[in-house]
């Protein structure tokens, strides 16, 4: 296998952000319930912390449920939470001991009290960790954050904290709630569908996107380090002409 690039210049990524599909299409092509394609998708989840530890990627962000989701039958939805509860419970003490801070971003309203409460427990517990920090998107959509953000801007404007010329990119990405990260440079997407699904829209103005046919539950350290290998074969110019 080709070397990851050992330069200066190409390190890995700061952000990696990665839309997290395919746990059905895994577990109906082995004639299996979608449960347990969801419950081999949080072993990928554990599989790729620790990719990413050893890689030296400083921040990652799983998307792992998006708002759009809440629209699956209602049997998924309870089992999906019921591992969410299974995994905050079991793994926040090794990602403690590993140096991972987490945190959690999304639409907690729509999260059962008790999940937000373990959610705020694993934050506070690892809020001093700094070898990696991963955001985890839960009950989140790009769209609802950017909506979101306007309506907080307009309540500044309206209580007159805030002029309206005073209103730019800065201004708006302060009311994200991706507000103490860096923009993501890389977003991998699995399963062969190739959109971003309501994922970081603003953030991602500039990331790279690598999409790969693998399903989630199969995704490995392997296919994390071919995607940073693509990510810098691409020639990031921002706009300028070279």
């Amino acid at each position: 296998m080709e070397a990851l690039p050992s330069s200066a210049g190409a390190r890995p990524p700061l952000h990696v952000a990665i839309i997290m599909d395919g746990n059905g299409r895994w577990a109906k092509a082995r004639g299996l319930p979608r449960t347990i394609g969801h419950q081999r998708g949080a072993e990928a989840v554990r599989r790729t912390v620790t990719g990413a530890v050893e890689l030296g990627i400083s921040h990652l962000t799983l998307f792992g449920f998006s708002s759009e989701n809440w629209k699956r039958p209602a049997s998924e939805i309870d089992d999906l939470m019921t591992l969410l509860r299974f995994y905050l419970r079991s793994e926040i003490a090794q990602l403690d001991r590993n140096g991972v801070r987490i945190r959690v971003i999304g639409d907690r309203d729509r999260l059962a009290d008790d999940i937000v409460s373990l959610i705020d427990e694993a934050e506070a517990r690892t809020r001093n960790n700094l070898r990696l920090n991963l955001a985890v998107a839960l009950s989140y959509g790009g769209r609802g954050e950017i909506a979101r953000a306007a309506r907080r801007l307009a309540q500044a404007v309206t209580a007159g904290e805030l002029a309206v010329d005073d209103i730019d990119e800065v201004a708006f990405a302060r009311q994200l709630l991706t507000v103490d990260m860096p923009d993501p440079d890389l977003v991998i997407r699995t399963s062969g569908e190739k959109r971003i699904s309501n994922f970081l829209l603003w953030q991602s103005a500039y990331a790279e996107l690598v999409f790969m046919d693998r399903l989630w539950p199969d995704f490995s350290k392997d296919d994390l380090e071919d995607a940073i290998r693509e990510f810098h074969r691409r020639d990031r110019r921002y706009g300028a002409a070279r």
